[in-house]
């Protein structure tokens, strides 16, 4: 009974792990398009002067 509840907590660890690498990705994807569309209004902002 012990050893069945080890490897249920092991598996619901590693399962929280994934998901949370998985969100740090999904974050930084979407830091890099925010950078991609600030960059690209300054970029119109200058040739509009």
């Amino acid at each position: 009974m012990i050893e069945g509840l080890k490897i249920t907590a092991v598996l619901a660890v590693m399962l929280m792990s994934m998901a949370a690498l998985s969100a740090c990705n999904t974050v930084e994807g979407f830091g890099e398009d925010v950078e991609a569309t600030g960059e690209n209004i300054e970029d119109t902002a200058n040739s509009n002067k």
